[in-house]
């Protein structure tokens, strides 16, 4: 088996055409039909049927495709750390992040760490919190900022970088919205704007509310922080949010006030991978935000 059977076979899959895949490869259709016949003639399987002039992929193709895959990103990694080991200044950087550390807090590490590195490349991917959480176990990203963050799961490993408070967000005609600060339980009778379920923020807020003895009465849901807070600027309820959300972006109607009773926290940070090592621009990152959290 040769490497380049196994690029044109990816390319094929991925097309599900010949004269296509050829194309992109920069190559005659004839050596692509060739290499893949040459292919399925070593492994003594068929990959791939005919259908109309397009071609799928047979059930073990379809698994033949995915251990492929996974050892192209291997080879890839590898030619990666070969190349940023000579010169971690030029490498890139995937990194993962949720909305609520979208506004602030990524773009002002990252602005920093330019500063120092401007060659440096960054892949950016935004997403919920199993998402990155997964994304980063599987090698999808490299790592990601995250909040709060998880324990418990072997397949990363995570630093925290701070804590921060979660404050309650009301419309500013809430009967509450003049007082300096709030007891939680003030707001038992309230309705509230939350992410919809599996979303580690609503979870946070459901948890924080039981604590104090109440099940928060949800009215909307809202899939992202924007969403939310424009949720509540309209009047629809109030919500209890991160408070680095706030900082540049307060919307107009609304009024942010602390929890005094009981203080709700979360933590930020930045998860990586368990099992494997960062590659060398990776771990310039990742040392740096560690940093830069340590002493700002």
């Amino acid at each position: 088996m040769e490497l380049r059977q196994i690029q044109y076979f990816i390319e094929v899959a991925k097309r599900e055409h010949v004269s296509e895949a050829a194309f992109s490869l920069h190559v005659a259709q004839s050596a692509v039909s060739r290499q893949i016949s040459n292919l399925e003639v070593d492994l003594g399987v068929k990959l791939f049927v005919r259908d109309g002039r397009n071609v799928k992929l047979t059930h073990i193709g379809r698994k033949f495709l995915e251990h492929m895959q996974q050892a192209m990103q291997v080879i890839e990694n590898a030619k990666l750390e070969i190349a940023e080991s000579l010169d971690p200044e030029r490498g890139t950087v995937r990194i993962g992040f949720p909305s609520s550390l979208a506004a602030s807090t990524l773009p002002t590490a990252i602005s920093a760490f330019r500063e120092l590195h401007p060659d440096v490349k960054f892949e950016l991917h935004q997403g919920s919190y199993r998402f990155l959480i997964n994304s980063v176990a599987e090698g999808k990203i490299d790592l990601a900022l995250i909040g709060p963050v998880p324990d418990g799961n072997k397949s990363i490993q995570g630093h925290v970088l701070f804590e921060e408070d979660i404050v309650a967000l009301l419309p500013t005609d809430h009967s509450l919205a003049d007082k300096p600060s709030i007891r939680l339980n003030q707001l038992k009778d309230d309705s509230f704007v939350v992410f919809p379920e599996g979303f580690i923020l609503r979870d946070l807020v459901v948890k924080a509310c039981e604590g104090v003895g109440f099940q928060p009465i949800v009215s909307f849901e809202g899939d992202d922080i924007d969403a939310i807070k424009g949720l509540v600027a309209a009047g629809l309820g109030v919500t209890l949010i991160p408070e680095i959300t706030l900082i540049d972006s307060l919307p107009r109607k609304t009024v942010k006030l602390p929890i005094s009773e009981p203080t709700v926290t979360r933590t930020v940070g930045v998860i990586t991978p368990s099992e494997r090592d960062l590659l060398p621009t990776e771990k310039l990152f990742y040392q740096f935000i560690k940093d830069y959290y340590h002493t700002n």
